[in-house]
């Protein structure tokens, strides 16, 4: 678990996240409208070397941008369940970063290996828990777990 105090901070925690990223690692953000999800977003963009301004991809449901590794931005929210309408197969698993908001709106079993970080506001800041599902992902959350 990591506590972010400001949109600052849960960059900077992005950050040092997209610094250890490998193609392939797909993260699915999970959280409330305006839980921080595009901040964090912006944050791994970041520590993949990014320096294009990262937009929500809301309205246009993917983004990409080209770094120290290839960045696929989406936000699944507006398909309503409907994978087919996009083809996830051109955004997972091959040699990009894949950050999915509102991923736990597709359907079970969809994702293999997938890292789940839960945004959930707390005070005047937000708490992060990181889930592993799959072996890779669990060795993501050990290596942010021990610095």
């Amino acid at each position: 678990m990591f506590y972010s105090e400001s949109a600052d901070t849960l960059m900077a925690f992005g950050q040092k996240l997209g610094e250890k990223l490998v193609p392939g690692t797909v993260i699915v953000l999970t959280g409330d409208l305006g839980a921080g999800k595009t901040t964090l977003t912006k944050g791994i963009a970041r520590g993949l070397g990014i320096d294009q301004m990262v937009k929500s991809p809301t309205y246009t449901i993917a983004r990409s941008y080209e770094g120290r590794l290839l960045l696929h931005h989406l936000d699944v929210y507006r398909i309503d369940g409907d994978t087919d309408s996009i083809d996830l197969d051109e955004f997972l698993y091959g040699d990009a970063v894949t950050v999915i908001e509102w991923g736990n709106l597709l359907e079970e079993g969809l994702l293999e290996d997938y890292l789940e970080i839960v945004i959930v506001p707390k005070g005047d800041g937000r708490q992060l828990t990181l889930l592993g599902h799959g072996p890779q992902s669990q060795q993501l959350v050990n290596e942010v777990a021990n610095g």
